[in-house]
């Protein structure tokens, strides 16, 4: 039997070859481009609550991070590269990121204090390729707010329902708790934010 080499995408020819203007977003994927719908209806809902709640704090403590759109965080295999849903960026670290004033990429984990992603059909991509690559990386912390609760089993409970998950850095892995319906989260990153899961959930 012959087996065909499959063709993979360099993380170079992918940030090459995307489209500027698109009614998609793209991400690669261990070598596969990927097309997805950019965020619509509650998904952008909830991407636009957090990223206010979390601008409000940045501010409030004035804290030396930014809220950055429109750019690629490249995997430590350079194999992938994701546009996450919300990310909190440090200011003081970009000098360190050589691809960032020209290509709008980061390489460095400790250039994001925290990365969100909002689980959609695609939920297996948030829960396993994107935790071990955030994880890989060294993002201090990741959430999953998956309000669907699309997410398998073993990652929400049985039975499923709308979760939130907040993955922190620690000795290099991620510690998972859970948070549902009324529960107040808990981020390392913003220790002072008092924002709960239904507040989410009910947008």
């Amino acid at each position: 039997m012959i087996q065909l080499a499959v063709q993979t995408t360099s993380f170079d020819e992918f940030v090459a070859e995307i489209p500027e203007k698109s009614a998609y977003r793209y991400e690669l994927h261990e070598g596969e481009v990927i097309e997805m719908p950019k965020p619509r209806g509650k998904h952008s809902q909830i991407a636009s609550f957090i990223t206010i709640e979390l601008g409000i704090e940045i501010r409030r403590l004035e804290l030396p991070y930014f809220i950055p759109t429109d750019f690629i965080v490249k995997s430590v295999d350079s194999q992938s590269g994701f546009e996450p849903d919300v990310t909190i960026a440090n200011e003081q670290s970009l000098k360190d990121e050589s691809r960032w004033e020209q290509e709008s990429i980061i390489t460095l984990g400790n250039t994001i204090p925290l990365v969100i992603e909002i689980v959609s059909t695609n939920w297996q991509d948030d829960y396993w390729n994107k935790f071990s690559a955030y994880q890989e990386l060294g993002i201090a912390e990741y959430w999953i707010v998956d309000y669907l609760g699309l997410g398998g089993r073993r990652f929400i409970g049985n039975p499923k329902q709308p979760t939130i998950s907040i993955c922190q850095l620690v000795d290099g892995e991620y510690d998972v708790q859970l948070f549902r319906a009324g529960d107040i989260l808990r981020s390392a990153i913003f220790p002072e934010l008092k924002v709960t899961a239904n507040q989410i959930f009910s947008l």
